[in-house]
């Protein structure tokens, strides 16, 4: 160790400098330290490089023949193989500054390479153009923080967002934004019409007759206002549908407390119930004749007995509900729903989590999930529930799934279910994870499904026109490059010109069919999601689709 002394002198720094330099020097010199060299073993330099100049063109359709300015390759020419986004492509002509190469019907927006004698040499990113883009008109850019898990369209033609998220196009925190959001119908956000919020995440949004709105999910208050335990009615301007009632007061000098405004739909659902605290867990609501229906992985339907309350200690009565409940519009328990008159409680439902669910036109709902029975009789992951809340057994789904289901679409005008998950069989029949349904639960044996690599699907639904939407986190079907996200035709088959996207990453939670700003038909998708077509978006893109 060297103890140095020294005055803040120029002087004094000049010696410091040198002691250091005269130490250092000669205990490098007591020990000498010989390494294996690194690069030891490394394949020679070829001398072949891309240059920065942008490809010529620098996007274009498959089989356009594409110019890439790479130096060093005219001797190697016998032994080149080039990529286009990990898709080959047919070399054209090959001179010493230059490659020629023709886009294969099947690329799709991504990276080159120049493959040769086992190394990469990694080129420009090139746009494949084909009937599918992000709406550049859309307005929408930079998104949410967190998840959009629902969109409704409102009467003036914008929608209402849901979800985790608090920041919508960077409005926050100058503009609370928790968790529910309006927009116009190209993307731009309207002000805020909802306070402060919920306190939880929002599953679901459903838009009433009267204008109203029925929001769900797991959360105990909105704009601030205690109470609502999962699920609450929304004024059609945004606020919170409440009331005034009249508690007891222990205080008669307070007359303050003789009166509290409370949620005006008094009932909800919690998971458990742990030292007083509640939470909640609604996985999908549906509303039918002014009744919501809930279904989700919560055990209790709670509702405020305000006539033996205070302000401050409010009486809660509660019923056993597992899984599914029907309120009706005042918020009270509907107990022709779902509901054993000797227990006084719910029937046992489903014996694992339900993960999601639709309602058809006739009140009947086809739920999924994990779970292998309902109500104690078999049923294997999907099931569909009668209006009654009972178990509909003329849903043909045979055997089921062999493993949880995670999402469930059904198309009115096409008169077709998709379901996406985990599963490898449908009632005995092979799928990778996506199957189409009849509307009676049996397969549509026209659509085949190929088979994915690196990943599994996270999100299936059918288009009107017929071609199927799929997301996931796989990189590739039947044998092409799919990078999380691609169009099918209606037989299963990757649709023409529609898979010139790069990748997708994330989840998508909703899509709605609408045009794009030109008028095409596009699709808005919503979700958690952080790229489409390799750009950064934030949990929802319009996509344009071209007939």
């Amino acid at each position: 160790m060297i103890s140095i002394n020294i005055k803040y002198t120029k002087l004094g720094l000049f010696k410091l400098a040198l002691l250091l330099f005269v130490a250092i020097g000669s205990s490098c010199s007591k020990q000498e330290v010989f390494q294996d060299d690194p690069y030891k073993g490394g394949k020679e330099a070829l001398g072949v490089r891309f240059s920065e100049a942008d490809a010529d063109p620098i996007a274009g359709s498959p089989g356009d023949e594409v110019t890439f300015k790479v130096r060093g390759v005219m001797k190697f020419k016998e032994k080149l193989e080039f990529l286009v986004n990990e898709t080959k492509a047919d070399i054209i002509q090959v001179t010493d500054s230059s490659i020629t190469v023709k886009i294969p019907q099947n690329a799709s927006t991504g990276g080159t390479t120049l493959l040769l004698e086992g190394q990469s040499f990694f080129g420009p990113k090139f746009t494949v153009q084909g009937k599918v883009s992000i709406d550049p008109g859309f307005k929408a850019v930079n998104g949410t923080n967190g998840v959009i898990n629902d969109i409704v369209t409102t009467s003036s033609g914008g929608y209402i967002l849901v979800g985790g998220f608090t920041n919508f196009e960077n409005q926050a925190p100058s503009t609370p934004i928790n968790r529910i959001v309006a927009i116009a119908s190209d993307g731009a956000y309207k002000s805020s019409l909802f306070g402060s919020g919920s306190d939880g995440p929002i599953q679901n949004i459903n838009r009433l007759s009267s204008g109203k709105y029925m929001i769900s999910g797991s959360f105990s208050s909105f704009n601030k206002t205690p109470g609502t335990y999962g699920v609450t009615r929304l004024n059609s301007d945004g606020s919170l549908d409440s009331m005034s009632v009249e508690l007891i007061n222990p205080i008669p000098n307070k007359p303050d407390l003789s009166l509290d405004t409370v949620p005006t739909f008094n009932g909800g659902v919690v998971s458990s119930i742990n030292a007083g605290n509640f939470f909640g867990g609604i996985a999908k609501s549906f509303v039918r004749a002014d009744n919501t229906i809930l279904l989700g992985n919560f055990d209790f339907y709670v509702k405020y007995f305000y006539p033996r309350s205070t302000k401050n200690a409010k009486i809660i009565d509660i019923t056993r509900m597992s899984q599914i409940a029907q309120l009706k519009e005042n918020g009270d328990l509907d107990s022709a729903y779902n509901f054993d008159p000797v227990k006084k409680q719910s029937y046992a439902g489903a014996n694992g989590p339900i993960y999601g669910a639709y309602m058809q036109n006739d009140g009947k709902i086809v739920a999924v999930g994990s779970f292998s029975t309902f109500n104690g009789t078999t049923a294997k992951n999907i099931v569909r529930i009668n209006v009654d809340g009972s178990m509909d057994p003329t849903f043909s789904s045979g055997t089921g799934a062999d493993g949880p289901i995670f999402t469930i679409n059904y198309n009115e005008t096409t008169n077709r279910i998709m379901l996406s998950g985990s599963f490898r069989s449908y009632n005995g029949k092979v799928s990778s994870g996506v199957v189409m349904l009849n509307a009676n639960g049996t397969v549509d044996e026209s659509f085949k499904f190929g088979q994915l690599v690196g990943g599994a699907p996270n999100f299936a639904a059918q288009l009107n026109n017929g071609k199927v939407i799929i997301s996931g986190d796989f990189n590739n079907y039947s044998g092409v490059v799919r990078q999380g996200f691609m169009i099918l035709s209606q037989d299963g088959t990757l649709a023409p010109g529609c898979n010139n996207t790069g990748a997708f990453q994330g989840r998508i939670a909703r899509m709605v069919q609408t045009t794009s700003t030109l008028g095409y038909p596009a699709i808005l998708l919503v979700g958690d999601f952080t790229k489409f077509d390799n750009k950064r978006v934030g949990n929802i893109v319009r996509v344009e689709i071209k007939p």
